[in-house]
């Protein structure tokens, strides 16, 4: 097997979806009671059919958690560098035909930003951006990176997919995590929702995550856009994806993230909705299915949502967030990528961890072991 596409290629959206929506009762209580969990498993957990046993999910996921990570949540905050971007995306404020003003942070200006984040006691970064090759591209990724460095433990970033020699570029100047979320496995739909620029290619963004394992970057992160297509489709083939990664990747580490569609200026209504006990099954059975995968979840959900799923299985959590270029400091007025919902500082959702028995961790010691 050399990518993942020939992987992909073998699955059938409509098949898939159908035998998801086919398990039942039996299919659940066999995938809670196995020792090791299948992909069939998982399809089960997502399943209709799984939310009478949600409280034996929670629990069990509960458990799973504390055995592989403990009572850890590790802190982490983007910083957004540029609203630039080449591509038309339905659903994102950046998006190259919603016309506002565009700004990239020089590195004065992302000096400025890094002051600010440092005094909220942050030692976990993730650099995000636009898509657009003539002013973010890999020379200025290096520029960032060497002058962030000494102030970060953990760089994480969130860009447009690039080549592999641009990865193996990029790591020894202290690129730790990359984010390439596929947004949706769905073509037909990928393809409605990226009409114009370079992430139209729904191959090239497919593949990005074998790119990254073939650079050997430390860790990367999957998932997809909630809201875009049947989120339980979608969630099993990110799954699928992470089952293989993981097989052919191992030395690599791999998180989860559940972004649902949130308003912006322009706007896009879920073409699926998902309840919040939908997203509690979803992170469930992730940890169910797989005991080390870290999992994620940001500002866009809300302060009652984010305190009661500290306990359930997510181990990293972002606060105090601005989700525009400059928002911190330089710019606090400048486009918004999306609107958050929790807009708590970063020491109250500590102080919320604390509370729930839990230690919020602000710096990744795993990088500064291997240094």
């Amino acid at each position: 097997m050399n990518n993942f596409t020939q992987i992909f290629e073998s699955y059938d959206w409509d098949e898939t979806k159908q035998n998801i929506y086919a398990k039942n009762s039996m299919d659940v209580e066999r995938a809670l009671a196995s020792p090791k969990r299948t992909l069939e498993d998982f399809k089960a957990l997502i399943s209709p059919a799984a939310a009478p046993y949600l409280e034996q999910m929670a629990q069990l996921s509960q458990q799973l958690t504390l055995k592989r990570f403990g009572k850890t949540v590790q802190m982490y905050v983007p910083l957004y560098l540029s609203n630039e971007c080449n591509n038309i995306c339905t659903y994102c404020g950046f998006s190259y035909d919603n016309k506002v003003k565009r700004k990239t942070l020089s590195p004065m200006e992302i000096m400025q930003e890094v002051a600010v984040i440092k005094d909220m006691g942050y030692n976990h970064v993730l650099l995000v951006t636009g898509e657009a090759n003539q002013t973010v591209h890999v020379d200025y990724f290096k520029k960032v990176l060497d002058l962030i460095r000494p102030h970060f433990s953990h760089i994480s970033m969130e860009v447009q997919p690039l080549d592999l020699e641009d990865y193996q570029q990029l790591t020894p100047y202290g690129l730790n995590t990359v984010l390439v979320y596929q947004e949706t496995y769905h073509q037909e739909d990928y393809r409605k929702h990226h009409p114009k620029g370079k992430k139209s290619n729904f191959q090239y963004r497919l593949e990005t995550p074998d790119r990254l394992g073939e650079a050997g970057i430390h860790k990367m992160g999957l998932g997809v856009l909630i809201g875009l297509e049947d989120w339980r489709t979608d969630c099993f083939f990110t799954a699928l994806h992470l089952d293989y990664l993981e097989k052919k990747y191992w030395q690599t580490k791999y998180s989860i993230s559940f972004p649902r569609l949130r308003p912006f200026s322009g706007g896009l209504e879920p073409k699926v909705e998902m309840n919040d006990r939908e997203l509690v099954q979803l992170i469930c059975a992730y940890r169910i299915f797989n005991e080390e995968v870290e999992l994620s979840i940001s500002t866009r959900e809300s302060e009652k949502f984010r305190n009661n799923i500290i306990k359930l299985g997510i181990t990293a959590i972002s606060a105090g967030s601005k989700t525009n270029p400059g928002g911190y400091a330089v710019e606090p007025e400048s486009l918004e990528q999306f609107e958050i919902s929790d807009d708590r500082s970063p020491a109250a959702i500590a102080a919320m961890i604390e509370a729930q028995g839990y230690e919020p961790v602000w710096k990744d010691w795993d990088n500064s072991l291997a240094i």
